[in-house]
């Protein structure tokens, strides 16, 4: 947990330059057009356009953008057909990577992920190469001014969740995959709308990494994320907080 609850913190430093993005928009709008091609287009009961409409409004995304993709995917068979692709590869250090995306272009989304790596000193690797050394989980987010952390925890772990982790910012409860949906559902009657909800990937072990290989790390990530196509990286290394300071600064 340590070394993912740190990769989300990284994550989170670096959400104000994201947002800046050009390309952030497109990811989501992706996202609600694959969710609501898949699930329909009624949030209340299709748990992954939810949480797209969550992602979205918490980075601002205009109310039109959000309804126009999502009549996008609800108009069966029209437009781009989006995939979802699961990349695995070594960034340097031995860390390894999983890259979800989304994609219309196999071609293209491959050529621009190996690119990343082997611009970074990594290596793309086969599917299954990496991902037994992480284990799938639920993940939902709130705010901390949503709960107070005990009765968080309580609610949590009586919906079905493993665990639940709180600090000044947040809580970031833990439930197994297929319990998702079931979890989500109890705590929003509870606590309104989460801020995300999701699968992650999450690291067994962490690898620690020197500033050197730190930097670099975080360079291939900034590069697979620049990629329209990237909806989300895992990755299982972990970095000293004065190391991330300096890098994240």
């Amino acid at each position: 947990m340590a070394g993912h609850s740190q990769f989300k913190n990284i994550m989170h430093r670096k959400g104000a330059q994201d947002k800046k993005r050009a390309g952030l928009f497109a990811k989501l709008g992706r996202e609600l057009t694959v969710s609501a091609k898949i699930g329909g287009a009624d949030p209340d009961s299709n748990i992954r356009l939810r949480a797209a409409i969550t992602a979205a409004r918490s980075n601002n995304m205009p109310k039109d953008n959000i309804e126009r993709a999502i009549k996008k995917g609800a108009g069966a068979g029209e437009g781009e057909d989006y995939e979802d692709i699961r990349y695995e590869g070594y960034a340097p250090g031995g860390v390894a990577v999983i890259v979800e995306a989304l994609t219309d272009n196999r071609n293209r989304t491959a050529s621009e992920i190996r690119s990343a790596f082997n611009k970074h000193g990594g290596n793309l690797a086969e599917t299954g190469a990496v991902s037994f050394m992480f284990s799938r989980a639920g993940e939902i987010t709130y705010p901390a001014g949503a709960a107070a952390a005990e009765a968080m925890f309580e609610a949590a772990l009586e919906a079905g969740a493993m665990d639940v982790e709180s600090d000044a910012s947040s809580h970031l409860v833990s439930c197994e995959p297929d319990e998702l949906h079931a979890v989500a559902g109890a705590l929003e009657a509870r606590f309104g709308a989460a801020e995300s909800t999701k699968l992650v990937w999450r690291p067994q072990s962490t690898i620690p990494l020197d500033e050197e290989t730190a930097a670099t790390v975080l360079k291939l990530l900034d590069a697979l994320d620049d990629s329209d196509d990237v909806q989300s990286i895992a990755a299982n290394f972990e970095i000293d907080e004065d190391i991330l300071s300096r890098l994240t600064a």
